[in-house]
């Protein structure tokens, strides 16, 4: 099962690199729920159609410190994200950790819910402290 997921990620990553919308609708679940890294909550369809909508690019995606836990039709991954792109105008750029879990649905592994949040220098956040 840690095989099937690991796949699974890599699958997500090259759908995302693509903007393979078709492979990002397959992957997640009716249900799908997610949270950015600003805080917007979007199900699949909101997700879906801002893939659609082509505002979000990325153009490199590496993935590290991946840990997959497994409890029963349940698999939780966490990893950290490196990533280069945009959302509109905005550079997106930079570190990410995130969680996506996925669940056993009629036979198959289905992205259930994802969140992410961005990993911040600590040396940059030290320096913009007030003193």
């Amino acid at each position: 099962i840690h095989k099937q997921i690991e796949s699974l990620e890599e699958e997500w990553r090259q759908a995302i690199l693509t903007n393979n919308v078709a492979e990002m609708n397959n992957l997640l679940s009716d249900d799908y729920i997610g949270i950015t890294s600003n805080g917007t909550v979007e199900n699949k369809a909101q997700a879906m159609a801002q893939r659609r909508a082509g505002t979000v690019s990325i153009t490199s995606l590496e993935l590290s410190d991946i840990h997959i836990r497994l409890y029963g039709d349940t698999a939780v991954v966490t990893s950290v994200a490196d990533l280069v792109g945009k959302n509109g105008d905005s550079d997106i750029s930079g570190k990410y950790r995130y969680t996506r879990v996925y669940a056993m649905r009629r036979g198959a592994w289905k992205i259930v819910s994802f969140e992410t949040s961005r990993v911040h220098d600590i040396d940059t956040r030290a320096k913009l402290k007030p003193h």
